[in-house]
């Protein structure tokens, strides 16, 4: 599977704390499900048991929404934390 990663992406996953691997994990992995405007969404937890921003945390969710364009191209991330 071809991934690539739109440079707003890689902006929105330095912001919210995502990692590459966790993306294309996601990518890979994760639930898919149908998004606004023709995209794909894929979403995945990871147990990460550590700190963001001052916050202790257990889980962390990747919400990749991405296109299909010879392979996936990511366009944009949402990390959530509980």
């Amino acid at each position: 599977m071809n991934i690539r990663i739109h440079p707003h992406a890689w902006e929105r996953m330095l912001e919210r704390g995502a990692e590459e691997a966790e993306v294309i994990a996601t990518l890979r992995g994760g639930e898919q499900f149908p998004a606004k405007f023709g995209r794909t969404g894929f979403r995945r937890i990871f147990p990460v048991a550590d700190q963001w921003r001052g916050r202790y945390y257990q889980n962390k969710q990747i919400e990749a929404y991405a296109v299909e364009e010879n392979g996936w191209m990511v366009l944009t991330v949402i990390v959530k934390y509980f």
